[in-house]
């Protein structure tokens, strides 16, 4: 965790340097680098456990923390892993076949779960006929 806390430190400390609007944001004496963290961990915990994401998101959720006033933070449980990679990830088309299967199988159990849970409809007029275009 140390070394991802001092990896968003330094991006944001060279980003302060570079950028004059960004630089009082990264001032404000309300934030700190440890709960910048914590908010980027909460973030991807919403997205699963499994979750891989950019070197460019990361620090784009690091600079959205410090631009909004009023940013709620997750609280991320401790011994989580954390790593962050600028290598593009290829997927054999096997695999990407199989990521495929299984996002359509859980697509289709979570519909179906919403359509269990969603009450009967009543049975409005049993008088209504289809009209027909011809």
């Amino acid at each position: 965790m140390k070394e991802f806390k001092d990896t968003i430190q330094k991006y944001l400390q060279e980003r302060a340097a570079e950028d004059p609007l960004f630089a009082p944001k990264f001032a404000n004496s309300k934030k700190n680098v440890d709960e910048c963290c914590r908010y980027i961990l909460g973030e991807a915990r919403k997205r699963g456990t499994a979750v891989a994401m950019s070197d460019v998101e990361v620090f784009g959720m690091a600079v959205h923390y410090y631009d909004e006033e009023n940013i709620k933070i997750e609280n991320v449980p401790s011994g989580r892993s954390v790593s962050s990679t600028s290598r593009k990830v290829e997927l054999t088309e096997e695999e990407k076949n199989a990521a495929r299967e299984a996002a359509i199988k859980r697509l289709a159990e979570e519909q179906y779960r919403s359509l269990k849970k969603k009450p009967a409809k009543k049975k409005a007029d049993t008088n209504v006929q289809q009209m027909s275009l011809f």
